[in-house]
């Protein structure tokens, strides 16, 4: 899904990391969403029990143990990627502790609101948590799917998928962001894979935003009306042209935040 989107934008970097796999630069800001979702993730399926301090303390290790283990791999901290051209040492501090500010927010924001967080059809109605079966089930958390869009497969993870107060019988994929790019398409990617893979109705998508501790849009993103023809047609466009081999370069801001930009001739971040 998100190599459909990459395409879109930037053809030519899709073909450095994906076709000639060039060695992407390290940034933290992708190991504080990582050791994010896994605290979210953690502690919803453990039905909110954790302290906001255990939730915290998981974000802090694993977000270490990535910072650790890439710069073993790139000591060399003026290679990494920062926003705004800060220091790397400096911004692996900064995230470390605005991503534990966001796990205390997204922990609170939780306790509040209980999210019904879907569940495999096993006979408990999902509206009181303390009486939810307490062996593995399958969960909308992280949840993995994999759906064939006008013949091209198409897989990906989705966050969440959770009911939908406004809609009885009805669900919302949801999306957790640490950082500030919102995808519509993915949304809507979600919607037609959720109805398609599990029969599950989706009428609606939202982003939770850890820079403002709560939902984005309350109301949600309208998907009623997406279909899957619609969002298949993008992906069998950028499957068509892969296999024909164009690969046009889309210079401009987005260098900046570029992983394989130093192996780009056409590129701006300089």
């Amino acid at each position: 899904m998100s190599q459909t989107e990459q395409y879109e934008k930037c053809a030519y970097r899709f073909y450095l990391q994906r076709v000639e796999r060039v060695q992407e630069r390290p940034a933290a800001w992708s190991f504080q969403g990582t050791a994010f979702h896994s605290a979210a993730e953690k502690f919803e399926k453990e039905y909110r029990e954790p302290s906001e301090e255990e939730m915290v303390q998981l974000f802090s290790d694993q977000y270490s143990k990535m910072v650790n283990g890439a710069m073993q791999k790139e000591p060399n901290l003026d290679w990494w990627m920062t926003a705004n051209k800060k220091p790397a040492g400096q911004d692996i501090e900064d995230r470390y502790k605005l991503g534990q500010s966001q796990v205390r927010e997204y922990v609170r924001w939780s306790e509040v609101n209980q999210p019904e967080i879907w569940v495999e059809d096993d006979g408990w109605n999902g509206y009181d948590i303390e009486d939810a079966p307490r062996y593995d089930l399958k969960m909308g958390l992280e949840l993995y799917f994999k759906v064939e869009l006008g013949g091209v497969q198409v897989r990906g993870y989705i966050d969440q998928l959770v009911r939908d107060e406004d809609k009885p019988g009805q669900y919302r994929v949801r999306d957790l962001k640490t950082g500030s790019t919102k995808s519509p398409f993915q949304l809507e990617t979600y919607k037609v894979a959720v109805e398609k893979a599990l029969g599950v109705k989706v009428n609606k998508g939202d982003w939770w935003l850890g820079s403002k501790g709560t939902l984005s849009p309350k109301k949600g993103v309208d998907l009623s009306q997406v279909t899957e023809e619609q969002v298949a047609e993008r992906y069998v466009k950028m499957d068509q042209g892969v296999k024909a081999g164009k690969f046009p370069a889309n210079p401009g801001f987005d260098c900046g935040f570029c992983s394989v930009s130093h192996a780009c001739s056409f590129s701006r971040a300089r």
